[in-house]
């Protein structure tokens, strides 16, 4: 690959990659993503340095992955030789395909998917962009696949301009991120490894995640100096199951669910407040009742999660928060079922039965102290659910535990726990009151700055991107006990599900996002913008690379004078 590679601009090397990675299938939870992590492997073999320096490159088995995959790493050291080091990262698998419909077997082809667009009068601005040859399509092609390829472009070119490198670059290429983030999370050991062993001094790390308009017309190129969390609360709805010819006696777990759900999803005043930000809201993102098959008898539970983002919020907050929502929620239902049956009985002229609308509402962590303290075993009820399921969705095996419990508890009455299942993204974002935080600003402004004057783009700095990234990992910034009302109401922590926040805390890296720019990630018309991401974008990483390895001497200049 190099000899075919040495010979182009890097604009042509970027776009070259990307055609080659798009076209290899690397779904998320398929083999796929062990070969294209070999394929990149193999490619940066090719790379003379790594000819001569063999030990810079290698893959890391990821611990514990369920389908094996591994992580490919890469060192660059600069000749001026500096325990300064950037982290480049990127992730290599995409969503599925199906939503290309009959489509599907060119979704790996570039060629094929520009083709297809050509013809689409159905939308008219998007034959235009394929028409123009200035946009790549298929799967991976903006997310984030260009974005691996700008990375093993620049890392190409600072194996032949070393001197320009007051310091190293890592490059990291894992898998998983559209699930479980098993790529990031198991390279976090490797991470603390190269940070003890070799004395790496991780300045910032850059992810290379898509951008993308955030409104019709918007020309601006967004970098962003952080990425938001992500945390997932779960309602499991404990009703009062009834034949539907006594349907008004019956508490039913779907309607409280749904009056749950109307007080979340997509409340915006819900989200946090953080002018000049893209904040979202919490969206639900499952909602169904535990019947296996038709009945005539009522549901018995209810299950409902959501998606919700993480910006500033604790965990003990977001808790603290959804609780009073889901009380809200339940004294909603509690006066439509009294009210209800209260009609019920005018009408029908029955007397009336001694029947109760209360529901309980009840945090996991309570609930468990609340079973321990009426003598049942909790710890080997958990026990039995992990020994029976297994290779299971982390969610659904989170709802079975509560499930259990539910079940072994003697006092049957209507109940709402609310707790959290996996995945957690910790949010990772500079602070205003950190020195360090505010140097690397400065640092990227300027070199925005500069990039805009040189080529006339509108760059504009945030301090979120605004989706799920694998630079949520790199960095902590709640404490121990912030952090408590996370594991303690996520059932089986460290059985089914963790995170290694002690290691995430040594390492402490910054995590800033200059991604290529495209549209329409996750969907079949996803196309990356070539002039910005292969034109400009490597350069742009490349001039932000050098000035925060610089970061530190400019410090020793300041101490000295």
């Amino acid at each position: 690959m190099y000899e075919q590679l040495r010979q182009m601009t890097i604009y042509e090397q970027a776009e070259t990659l990307t055609r080659h990675l798009v076209s290899l299938n690397s779904i998320n939870g398929t083999l796929g993503e062990i070969r294209i992590v070999q394929e990149i492997h193999r490619i940066l073999s090719t790379f003379p340095y790594f000819q001569e320096h063999p030990e810079n490159l290698y893959l890391q088995k990821i611990p514990g992955d369920p389908i094996g995959r591994c992580n490919v790493f890469a060192i660059v050291h600069g000749k001026h030789k500096s325990s300064q080091t950037v982290l480049y990262h990127a992730h290599i698998d995409t969503v599925a395909v199906e939503d290309f419909g009959p489509l599907k077997d060119l979704a790996f082809s570039t060629d094929a998917m520009e083709a297809y667009f050509r013809e689409y009068s159905e939308d008219p601005e998007l034959q235009t962009e394929a028409r123009s040859g200035d946009w790549m399509f298929g799967r991976g092609a903006v997310d984030m696949k260009s974005g691996a390829a700008v990375h093993i472009a620049n890392v190409l070119y600072f194996t032949e301009h070393r001197d320009e490198l007051n310091g190293n670059i890592l490059l990291l290429c894992n898998g998983d991120e559209e699930s479980e983030h098993h790529g990031i999370i198991g390279a976090l050991s490797e991470l603390n490894r190269l940070q003890s062993e070799y004395g790496f001094k991780f300045v910032s790390a850059i992810n290379t995640d898509f951008i993308t308009p955030l409104y019709d017309g918007d020309n601006h190129r967004y970098i962003y100096t952080g990425a938001a969390g992500k945390i997932l609360p779960c309602f499991h709805i404990y009703g009062r199951e009834v034949h539907v010819g006594d349907t008004l006696s019956g508490i039913d777990p779907n309607f409280i669910a749904a009056k749950i759900t109307e007080r979340i999803h997509n409340r915006y005043n819900l989200a946090e407040q953080i002018p000049g930000e893209l904040i979202l809201p919490p969206t639900c993102l499952q909602q169904r009742d535990t019947k296996e098959l038709y009945t005539v008898q009522t549901a018995i539970s209810s299950h409902v999660y959501f998606n919700y983002f993480v910006y500033e919020e604790t965990p003990e907050n977001i808790l603290a928060k959804l609780l009073s929502e889901a009380k809200a929620a339940c004294l909603e239902a509690e006066h439509h079922f009294q009210t209800q049956y209260e009609e019920y009985l005018r009408v029908t002229g029955l007397p009336p039965r001694n029947l109760s609308w209360k529901i309980d509402v009840i945090t996991y962590e309570e609930y468990v102290e609340q079973l321990t303290a009426q003598g049942i075993n909790v710890r080997n009820i958990i026990e039995q659910v992990l020994e029976e399921e297994t290779n299971k969705d982390l969610r659904d095996r989170s709802f079975e535990i509560v499930s259990a419990l539910q079940a072994a508890d003697p006092i049957k009455k209507a109940r709402v726990i609310l707790f959290f299942a996996p995945p957690y993204l910790p949010h990772n974002f500079l602070k205003t009151e950190d020195t360090k935080a505010v140097k690397i600003r400065q640092s990227i402004e300027a070199v925005l700055n500069d990039m805009s004057i040189q080529t006339g783009e509108q760059f504009e700095v945030k301090k979120f991107f605004p989706y799920l990234a694998d630079g949520s990992f790199l960095s902590l910034h709640e404490t121990e006990d912030e952090l408590s009302a996370l594991t303690q109401n996520l059932p089986a922590w460290n059985s089914i599900y963790s995170v290694p926040f002690n290691t995430i805390k040594m390492l402490n890296i910054p995590s800033v996002n200059m991604g290529v720019y495209g549209k329409d990630g996750h969907k079949w018309t996803e196309r990356v913008y070539k002039p910005y991401s292969f034109g400009i974008l490597p350069e742009l990483i490349r001039n932000a690379t050098t000035a925060l390895l610089r970061l530190e001497e400019k410090e020793r200049t300041l101490e000295i004078v």
